[in-house]
């Protein structure tokens, strides 16, 4: 029975992460990047698809757990009819991993009270659950391998596989385990290293002060947070669960540490979120900036501008984390998926798809840059002119749209307004800035792609933009209309397309992306059904706010607060009939909605007031 998503927690180190579910389990961890295949792969399967449960036995539950502060050191409490337990896990952070450490992960138990039984059981699957390693013990050293991937545990217990008492090696896997029994005062270490088979073995290391330390990093970096508004906490967790999803040696964030959760119960909208797409850009540089991360936002515009390079028709929708552009999509036909969500998928083939709003959003994003005063890269404006040439003979052009859709390319009305929101930057750019372009040539551009969305995007009878030239149904991403300043939010076309918004896309106050019907569904080229679109509901507060209707936009934003989990976390979507978290988790993008809406929140120079103001 798979655990909600609700039960999981995050550990990352900034270039890999894991899923902790509230039973003590590891059931998702990548090593060594984001992408690479998975060495426990339960959420996805079964326990024999890998995992590491440290926990009494007998199935019990967390009785309480939490992050230490203002860090990714998680603390999960036991309590049983003889005493009490607490785990302690972390991922120790190496940002760039130049001192040669290696990717590992460290949980230490405590005895609180009594005298408790635990045990630590490791199933080990290379290659997403299907490739069962070799081991080989030698004292309380454990080492599993296969093919290119070696897993080194460490303990002050040793591990054994049943009915392997020896210091074999060798022959054939199988789970590893070990029991023990803390009393009050007492602690129990253990870590998991990942190598190469040809790497050195790794050197022991002092786990207790490894986790010490790991804690002093994140609580150092988290004083560095500028936003001292009334929803601090949910903005700091948000900032820190954004940072572990960053990937430390290219400044590039990945929507989500995970692949395949699925957006309905059983259903097939499954898809690997462990890239970085470029739609993100301006909600992920305003939300840094915002909180003062600055080093975190040019890390960012620089790997914007190096995944991006080369011809404009090139550029993708959504990169690997360092860059790659080859992200094929291909089945895992031997897991069985989160809670039977077939199928389960690696790559993600919409990443060869045409969307014409990244070309806005990187223009955005490079603008916003621009104005906060990061210094400029010299390559930056030849980049940005090179995008505007692009736009000027492709803005016509049909695309597949935000929402990745795969049953064929429209107009989308989004995708329009983001082509005239690159074009105004480029305006700007000129005018407020002095760089060198045609401004009276692009002037006229701007000024055209802003007639044709108006006339053919905009709906007279019923008072909407809708999701796409002609069409009736609706996008939950015009919503973004005034925060991108193609309007303002006083004009009577927002206010009619966020009535309609509310009649027909919301659900128990939710926010779907787009009308489901039979019409839809041919366009997307999927079967329905998904939950609510959170990223899109912080939206709605957004234009609430910039309509004047504060309290309006509070309301929708402390609804959302009430989805997260008991440690601060959000998927992307949310089933409004089975009150539950679904889709990737954590989720990028839902996170730095939730911080962008609580600076709009904070004040009237948000990020989205920035946006709209450009």
């Amino acid at each position: 029975m798979a655990l909600p998503l609700e039960d999981y927690a995050l550990l990352g180190d900034m270039q890999s992460a894991a899923l902790v579910g509230g039973d003590g389990s590891i059931d998702w961890l990548c090593l060594p990047r984001f992408d690479s295949g998975a060495c426990f792969a339960a959420v996805l399967g079964t326990p024999e698809h890998g995992r590491w449960l440290l926990a009494p036995p007998g199935g019990q539950r967390a009785t309480a757990r939490r992050y230490r502060g203002d860090t990714l050191v998680l603390e999960t409490d036991f309590t049983t009819d003889d005493g009490a337990v607490r785990v302690v896990d972390c991922m120790p952070v190496r940002p760039d991993r130049r001192d040669g450490g290696r990717p590992d992960i460290f949980r230490r138990v405590e005895g609180l009270s009594g005298r408790v039984h635990v045990r630590s059981e490791v199933t080990i699957r290379f290659g997403y659950g299907d490739t069962v390693p070799w081991f080989r013990e030698v004292g309380r050293r454990t080492t599993a391998f296969a093919g290119p991937d070696a897993l080194t545990l460490d303990g002050d217990v040793a591990h054994v596989r049943p009915g392997n008492h020896g210091n074999g090696g060798g022959d054939g896997g199988g789970d590893v385990v070990a029991d023990f029994t803390l009393g009050a005062g007492d602690t129990a270490e253990f870590r998991i290293t990942w190598s190469t088979p040809r790497d050195r073995p790794p050197a022991q290391v002092d786990v207790g002060q490894g986790i010490a330390a790991t804690e002093q990093w994140w609580r150092e970096w988290a004083r560095r947070c500028r936003y001292d508004g009334p929803y601090r906490e949910a903005v700091m967790r948000s900032l820190i669960t954004l940072k572990a999803m960053s990937y430390g040696p290219s400044g590039g964030i990945v929507a989500a540490p995970t692949t395949s959760l699925p957006e309905k119960l059983g259903g097939v909208r499954n898809w690997d979120y462990r890239f970085c797409w470029i739609r993100d850009a301006t909600f992920t540089l305003l939300a840094l900036l915002a909180a003062g991360y600055e080093a975190e936002a040019v890390a960012w515009r620089e790997w914007l501008l190096r995944a991006v390079a080369g011809a404009p028709e090139q550029m993708q929708l959504m990169y690997g984390v360092e860059g790659e552009r080859r992200l094929v999509e291909y089945e895992l036909d031997w897991l069985p998926g989160y809670a039977g969500s077939r199928p389960v998928r690696v790559g993600n083939a919409a990443s060869e798809q045409f969307q014409l709003d990244v070309y806005g959003e990187l223009m955005d994003a490079l603008h916003q840059a621009r104005r906060h005063g990061i210094p400029p890269d010299n390559q930056a404006w030849d980049v940005q002119r090179a995008l505007l040439d692009f736009l000027e003979a492709h803005w016509r052009d049909p695309d597949d749209g935000i929402w990745e859709v795969r049953g064929g390319r429209r107009h989308f009305v989004h995708s329009k307004v983001m082509a005239w929101a690159g074009v105004d930057r480029a305006v700007r750019a000129v005018e407020q800035f002095g760089l060198a372009g045609p401004l009276d040539d692009w002037r006229k551009l701007r000024g055209d792609i802003f007639d044709d969305v108006c006339a053919r995007g905009f709906d007279t009878r019923r008072g909407t933009f809708t999701q796409y030239y002609g069409s009736q149904e609706l996008d939950a991403a015009v919503l973004l209309i005034p925060a991108v300043g193609f309007l303002p939010a006083s004009d009577e076309r927002v206010g009619g397309t966020i009535a309609a918004i509310e009649r027909e896309l919301c659900r128990d106050g939710f926010v779907q992306r787009y009308t489901m019907t039979e019409h839809t569904q041919q366009l997307d080229g999927l079967p329905p059904g998904e939950g609510a679109f959170l990223p899109c509901t912080f939206w709605l507060a957004d234009a609430y706010v910039l309509a004047g209707r504060r309290d309006e936009g509070r309301a929708v934003f402390e609804r959302l607060l009430h989805l997260r989990n008991d440690l601060g976390l959000l998927s992307e979507e949310y089933d409004v009939d089975e009150k539950r978290l679904v889709g990737n988790f954590p989720q990028a993008l839902s996170h730095l909605a939730l911080v962008n809406t609580a600076c709009d929140l904070a004040s009237d120079t948000g990020p989205s007031h920035r946006r709209s103001e450009a």
